[in-house]
């Protein structure tokens, strides 16, 4: 374990790929504690990928570790952690991927970037941001605390004004919820992201990336 560790420490992957997708893993550190996270199982790993970061990447480190974006059909800033903690790094790096031609840029996120950094962020998503893969996690605040810990107050609220807000600036909003997490009602989820005008995805418990 020690050696692995090391290894691990000598070589932090930035850029990782699957489906034809580039992602970026762009911070350890997040807004919420989810029970059902891989890190909080003692896995750092996604399909292969070790994730663990002691050092996060610099908006150069991230921009080379996708090289040409028109090589992929999206790039997609995700990662063991909140890319929106870092959003004026992961915007910086937005812009400029969109200026060498990617055709499409994500965000996956637990939605929570404006509770946390105190102002409505959507409107800085416009024109770099293509799409948004929102962590919805749960059907009412009383089971979305229950298995997303949130470390602010108001999380669930915040979650929900943040999907509103998005809709306007970014062209694609989807959010998810995971299937198989007790007391999680997917058709509520579903109904819930119709009710806010945006798409709907069901993930599958234990099945990251």
């Amino acid at each position: 374990m020690q050696q692995q560790m090391a290894g691990h420490h000598a070589d932090p992957v930035v850029g990782y790929s699957l489906h034809n997708r580039r992602y970026l893993n762009v911070t350890n550190r997040c807004t919420l504690r989810c029970a059902f996270c891989p890190k909080f199982n003692k896995t750092w790993e996604v399909q292969g990928y070790p994730l663990r970061l002691y050092q996060e990447p610099t908006v150069e480190q991230m921009l080379d570790a996708v090289g040409d974006p028109k090589a992929y059909e999206a790039v997609v800033f995700c990662g063991l952690g909140e890319p929106t903690l870092r959003l004026d790094a992961v915007l910086t790096v937005a812009r400029q991927l969109k200026a060498r031609g990617a055709p499409a840029i994500r965000i996956n996120t637990d939605g929570l970037a404006s509770l946390v950094h105190g102002r409505d962020v959507t409107p800085e998503m416009a024109g770099c941001i293509d799409a948004l893969s929102v962590s919805l996690n749960a059907q009412d605040a009383f089971t979305y605390e229950r298995h997303c810990r949130p470390k602010l107050p108001g999380a669930y609220p915040a979650l929900l004004d943040f999907v509103r807000n998005a809709r306007v600036h970014v062209p694609e909003v989807t959010v998810t919820a995971v299937d198989g997490l007790p007391g999680v009602d997917i058709s509520a989820c579903e109904a819930l992201a119709r009710e806010l005008g945006v798409g709907f995805r069901r993930r599958v418990l234990d099945q990251v990336g």
